[in-house]
């Protein structure tokens, strides 16, 4: 049974959980409360491990959450819906036995669209709201501070807010506030694409993995060799230490012959067993001396697991040290899958204008997604060119081509100069056009 880990404050856990009861029998939830969300971060890292997806309360500990989250992660969040504000309205007027048109709000930036529809369809007039809205490090004191003094001030009848610290605040201050929190409704919507996404998350963990394993140079290798049946005894020392990593992973191996081997099994299987197929290929790369290569596809059949790997391997013997390079049948390329340094991609796209920009600055579509990857990795507000070069293994003349192209094309803009060192030009800092 999938374990998920449902993480907000405690309220809204208590209000997911009593909905959660209605799918018992098809997933087990994980309470995960905080007091601030600021605390989501540290939360994820430390049960990871322990569950196979995750379910917010709501966009704030969501959009704090994706910074952690690799792009493959099963996780979704009750989004605020017009249903949520006014539910939040009429409690409001209930308890004050009087029509609220006077408050103040808070909601997060992404949401904001989402918020001013809401109030557009309840035809009120809204010069006496007041909003205040905010990004993931917002600074929850100067939320509160902001509604108390329109509190002090006479211009509200109460408060609207997302955030769970401010709620708490607020009551302390004997000021009417109420949690714009999510229906039943919206959690057992959400509840649902969560679950759908555990069952094509299992389907996917069943997908049909290859493997290619390939020594670089191996009939150069084979030259050097003196004793022939020296080079017997390590082809059979390779050959006993895959086939222990297909026993871990159940899987099946073909010896092609020239140094290159394929291993069938699962996906679930090799992304389980990623760690163990780089102590061996390290090993392997120790022992003879020589790079080792491997390219892992992913698909519904074996042919097109096949045909991904064939396409990784190519990818994995481009790169400075070779490395394990996977490829998903939606054309995502994972490089150095499982490592800190992961880079995950697209090397394909349907935006016509993007392509043609691109082929006009002679910049494939694979490098300039590498490079997008690379950038919301590194957490980058700008770039030089040696930073791609150190960062993408390739020349700095190279990285400066490829800036040139996508600069003189609107794909990335002018952000500033850096001086390096007290001798030399000082060199361009550019950053990518969103």
């Amino acid at each position: 049974m999938y374990k998920i880990g449902a993480i907000g404050p405690l309220p809204s856990l208590e209000r997911i959980l009593n909905i959660a009861s209605e799918f018992e029998h098809e997933i087990e939830f994980v309470a995960l409360s905080y007091e601030d969300a600021r605390e989501v971060t540290e939360i994820i890292r430390n049960h990871q491990n322990e569950v196979n997806g995750w379910f917010f309360s709501g966009p704030i500990p969501y959009t704090i959450a994706k910074e952690t989250l690799d792009l493959e992660a099963n996780y979704v969040y009750c989004p605020p819906t017009g249903s949520s504000l006014y539910k939040s309205f009429i409690q409001m007027s209930f308890d004050q036995q009087k029509i609220c048109n006077k408050v103040s709000i808070d909601m997060l930036q992404t949401e904001d669209i989402s918020l001013q529809e809401s109030l557009s369809e309840l035809e009120m007039p809204t010069e006496h709201v007041h909003i205040n809205t905010f990004d993931e490090n917002y600074n929850s004191q100067e939320i509160i501070r902001f509604h108390l003094q329109l509190w002090r001030e006479g211009k509200i009848q109460g408060v609207l807010t997302c955030l769970h610290s401010v709620y708490v605040a607020l009551k302390q201050e004997k000021v009417p506030v109420y949690r714009i929190s999510m229906t039943k409704m919206e959690i057992r919507k959400a509840l649902e694409i969560l679950i759908e996404r555990a069952k094509t998350s299992y389907f996917k963990d069943t997908q049909i993995g290859v493997e290619i394993i390939e020594i670089d140079q191996f009939d150069q290798f084979v030259e050097k060799v003196d004793a022939r049946y020296h080079l017997q005894h390590l082809e059979l020392k390779i050959k006993q230490t895959l086939l222990s990593l297909c026993e871990k992973m159940d899987g099946s191996l073909i010896d092609n012959g020239n140094g290159r081997y394929q291993i069938f099994s699962t996906r679930g299987a090799i992304e389980r067993e990623t760690q163990v197929l780089y102590n061996i290929i390290q090993q392997l790369s120790l022992e003879i001396d020589v790079s080792v290569a491997v390219g892992i596809g992913f698909g519904e059949t074996a042919v097109s697991a096949e045909i991904n790997a064939r396409k990784a391997i190519r990818h994995s013997k481009t790169q400075e040290n070779s490395g394990i390079v996977a490829l998903q049948d939606d054309g995502l390329i994972i490089e150095s899958i499982g490592k800190e340094d992961e880079l995950t991609y697209h090397f394909r796209s349907n935006d016509k204008v993007l392509l043609e920009k691109l082929h006009k600055a002679n910049v494939s579509i694979k490098t300039y997604k590498k490079i997008e990857a690379l950038v919301h990795r590194m957490g980058w507000d700008g770039f030089t060119s040696a930073d791609l070069a150190s960062h993408l293994s390739m020349t700095v003349r190279n990285a400066q081509r490829i800036i040139g192209g996508l600069y003189e094309n609107q794909l990335a803009e002018y952000k500033g100069e850096e001086l390096h060192s007290s001798r030399g030009r000082p060199r361009k800092i550019y950053k990518l056009k969103k």
